[in-house]
């Protein structure tokens, strides 16, 4: 199950990028809070959590760079009109092939709002297709002593996922 978090992840990381690269509004630099909630079929399992996320422009843009090179993921297609974009991506992990379409909604620059969409083809650890919604709103400045990348979930644990 924690290859198919990370292989989802990484899917939308790509997706979440790939909109950016169609050059939405810029977004407030500071703490962020993400609010996801996942549904994941067969079985209609529901899972979701929050985490909280320190950012800035070029922390943005080094994701944006990640997730162009990620192996094994091409971007299919990319639209936008107003401050909704859409990314479609095909993707090969192992064996499994990852269809997703994320549409991403920038209510302001403090306020997103995304829905994405992945089919798997065969299974990928026993799910066929995923739904997920993500709620990032901008908190205000980050902590003392915290740079971006810092990202801290619900049990209080920060982890950097930005060496620069």
């Amino acid at each position: 199950m924690k290859k198919l978090v990370l292989c989802l992840g990484g899917t939308v990381l790509f997706c979440f990028a790939s909109a950016q690269a169609a050059d939405p509004p810029d977004v407030k630099e500071g703490l962020w809070s993400s609010e996801t909630q996942t549904i994941d079929n067969p079985g209609n399992k529901r899972n979701g959590g929050a985490v909280t996320i320190c950012r800035s422009h070029a922390y943005d843009q080094y994701v944006k760079d990640l997730a162009a090179k990620m192996p094994g993921c091409k971007k299919v297609s990319e639209r936008h009109s107003g401050r909704t974009y859409t990314t479609v991506l095909h993707c090969t992990v192992g064996n499994t092939v990852i269809d997703t379409t994320e549409t991403a909604t920038f209510k302001s620059d403090s306020a997103i709002h995304s829905e994405t969409h992945a089919t798997y083809s065969p299974p990928l650890y026993g799910v066929s297709e995923s739904n997920m919604t993500m709620d990032q709103e901008y908190m205000g400045s980050c902590p003392a002593g915290s740079q971006p990348g810092d990202m801290k979930g619900a049990d209080g644990k920060v982890i950097s996922t930005w060496k620069h």
